[in-house]
């Protein structure tokens, strides 16, 4: 069998960035907690802890050591209940995140009311909408066109969480302007994002079976998987290199590899050696 990798693949620089950020701060023997995972790779996420480096769900919990903010960025909220604790902060918010989260308060305060195209529920999104709401803005949150109430109108801005395809940015803002709707547009969707998902379908159109590597809890990891599912039914979305199964191979010539912004180069490795072992 053929392996090949997808152009662009694997950790992006906002992730390696979160994780330099985490190993500089406990390179001399200090402690440090995230709040939530740093990154959505639950491997990544075990080593880290053995590094002591551990995730924490709320800012009580952290009582000694670095309060470390992930990657995926935190609410006004709870960014100041970090820093009343009196702890040292690490802001590792990815650059790109940060920048939605200030389009996002500047359209909530320019227009009145915010639509953030992305995932209810993502701790991304919920900055998102923190922010848009502490800035005076009505928020909806939508990640499809059915997502849009009929009864919306009049000036909104539009904000897209960073890893969201651009056909559902799109999606939702026809949905928008077949209602009347004048749209601000902030197009925050990442040039990494952007890059993995184009590169991922174009390989995908030419393999026989194609493996899309990264953690399940992972939104742009699994946005990839669905991404070469539509273009090749034998897709997979696996974290490790595991869960192979040969059955997958029968019969393969040509095999893709892809992986998510979360995915670091050695488990992308783990998989390309055991796939061309089973060749």
């Amino acid at each position: 069998m053929n392996v090949t990798r997808a152009k662009c693949a694997g950790a992006c620089y906002g992730v390696q960035r979160a994780l330099n950020m985490a190993l500089d701060t406990v390179s001399e023997g200090s402690r440090a907690v995230t709040l939530g995972p740093l990154i959505h790779n639950p491997q990544v996420v075990a080593q880290l802890a053995e590094r002591g480096i551990r995730a924490v769900e709320s800012p009580e919990q952290a009582v000694e050591g670095s309060v470390i903010i992930r990657s995926h960025g935190v609410t006004p909220q709870v960014r100041r209940e970090i820093e009343a604790r009196g702890l040292p902060v690490v802001d590792a918010t990815c650059p790109h995140v940060a920048r939605a989260q200030k389009a996002a308060a500047k359209l909530a305060r320019e227009c009145g009311h915010v639509v953030v195209v992305g995932e209810a529920g993502h701790p991304e999104v919920e900055g998102l909408v923190a922010y848009a709401r502490e800035a005076g803005g009505e928020v909806l949150v939508a990640g499809r066109e059915a997502d849009v109430p009929a009864g919306l109108s009049g000036k909104v801005g539009v904000v897209v969480q960073t890893t969201q395809t651009r056909e559902a940015f799109e999606e939702v803002l026809a949905a928008l302007r077949d209602r009347g709707v004048e749209c601000v547009v902030k197009d925050t969707v990442c040039l990494a994002t952007r890059e993995r998902q184009e590169s991922a379908a174009a390989l995908a159109r030419e393999v026989d079976a194609m493996i899309v590597i990264g953690g399940r809890n992972s939104s742009n990891t699994t946005r990839l998987a669905e991404i070469c599912s539509l273009v090749c039914g034998n897709t997979h979305h696996i974290e490790r290199a595991s869960e192979l199964d040969p059955v997958w191979f029968d019969q393969c010539t040509e095999v893709g590899i892809t992986a998510g912004a979360s995915t670091p180069e050695d488990q992308i490795a783990a998989v390309e050696a055991r796939i061309a072992s089973l060749g």
